[in-house]
């Protein structure tokens, strides 16, 4: 299993509009062979960071889900709400 940590900044004014876009990829996800779960942390120090924590069986399904029509659909406008790049890093989970 690989966690897949990813931090998001959305503009000032597109924070609840940034939530809900990664709510609905976080049900596309779900949706997903590989799966495995899902978290979302709001920042205490800066209320536009949201970040996810989302767990899949291996780096190999985590890159069909990134490549699937599936997450383009759900990700679609994205890039309008972040006021900087998501950063993600992979890791591995301790058994």
């Amino acid at each position: 299993m690989i966690g897949v940590l990813t931090h998001h900044w959305a503009k000032p004014d597109k924070i609840q509009e940034a939530a809900n876009l990664l709510d609905r990829n976080g049900l596309a996800q779900s949706k997903a062979p590989g799966f495995g779960s899902r978290q979302t942390l709001y920042s205490h120090n800066d209320p536009a960071k949201i970040t996810t924590l989302v767990t899949w069986e291996s780096n190999a399904i985590y890159d069909a889900w990134r490549a699937s029509p599936e997450r383009a659909e759900a990700m679609a406008g994205a890039g309008e709400l972040w006021s900087q790049a998501p950063e993600s890093e992979r890791f591995d989970l301790a058994e």
